[in-house]
């Protein structure tokens, strides 16, 4: 009965989306978990997560520490990762927690993590880390800041890593996205030259929602590995706070902690058996749509394009390559 009622109220919250999103939505789904989920002994895995010093990624980081896993915090920021890994091995008495350089913005720094820093097994990759700068900035590979680190250094990091991962047993690369890509219909032309003035909040939204169109792809080209994208609510994080501080000061109050944001995350990494199928979307443990707005749907060319678009951006030939 108790089952019953949490879904009926979780049915008739869904309207309402600062309540679905927020911490009231993620309490009343947290009542029909299957708690056995989480009891599991990661000893055996190694997890990488960006974005590991704050928020989700630390929160992601900390319950995976938790259960045992070998952990890499993979920051731009060595002094805050730093302090992050020694709070984790604190707080879990873990102590195969490490923490290495990463700038997902530079693609150089990918390529020389990859493939001389990276463990030589990886069994959950998670990619967290995102920027969402209010002005354009250019990296030094002459692409847009927020698309090389949200979407092309993940794709790159992960297409370099294909080797490590493909050496575990049920290895998973998690995607988070952002319920901001629900207003998108995905448009390359926007993403590789956004139009002035420059909007921060769409580029944004146009990267997450790319992240999981690519998701999918991965998982069509590697069905033997599992990959997935979610959807943490609306959370309090640092990065909300200082990227959207108008919406931050109306919603904070209703907004989710890390952990609650985190937790989809930590339940697709950890879980030994996952329902659902590879590529799926996922919000509070639960297969969503990534379109419920349908023009947001892209076109079949768009669709066909994104693979060999990414490929292009990170200038994939080459590094193979050099690779080699």
């Amino acid at each position: 009965m108790a089952r019953w009622l949490a879904q009926g109220s979780d049915w008739l919250m869904r309207p309402f989306l600062p309540l679905s999103y927020g911490q009231a939505g993620f309490a009343l789904r947290k009542t029909i978990f299957e708690q056995e989920d989480l009891r599991v002994d990661l000893s055996n895995k190694v997890a990488l997560v960006t974005g590991a010093n704050s928020g989700i990624g630390k929160a992601t980081a900390m319950a995976l520490a938790e259960r045992h896993a070998e952990v890499w915090l993979l920051c731009r920021n060595m002094e805050r990762a730093s302090a992050a890994q020694q709070d984790i091995v604190k707080q879990t008495g873990n102590a195969r927690v490490h923490c290495a350089r990463l700038d997902l913005s530079d693609l150089n720094n990918v390529r020389e993590f990859a493939l001389h820093e990276a463990p030589p097994v990886v069994d959950i990759l998670v990619h967290n880390a995102g920027v969402m700068p209010d002005e354009r900035h250019i990296t030094h590979d002459g692409l847009e800041l927020t698309l090389a680190t949200n979407l092309l250094g993940p794709f790159l990091l992960t297409r370099l890593l294909l080797g490590a991962l493909e050496k575990a047993e049920h290895a998973r690369v998690i995607d988070v996205s952002s319920g901001g890509m629900y207003t998108q219909k995905l448009n390359l032309e926007w993403m590789e030259n956004p139009p002035e003035p420059f909007d921060g909040v769409v580029q944004y939204a146009q990267t997450k929602r790319a992240m999981v169109l690519l998701n999918q792809l991965w998982a069509k080209r590697y069905p033997h590995l599992h990959f997935a994208s979610m959807h943490p609510g609306w959370v309090d994080t640092p990065a909300v706070a200082s990227s959207l501080p108008r919406f931050y000061k109306l919603m904070q109050p209703l907004m989710r902690d890390a952990e609650g944001g985190a937790d989809t995350v930590i339940w697709l990494a950890a879980r030994k058996h996952l329902k659902g199928p590879n590529g799926a979307f996922w919000f509070d443990r639960k297969v969503q749509s990534p379109y419920p707005l349908p023009w947001t749907r892209e076109s079949k060319e768009t669709r066909q394009m994104l693979w060999s678009w990414c490929e292009h951006h990170v200038g994939l030939e080459n590094v193979l390559a050099k690779a080699a």
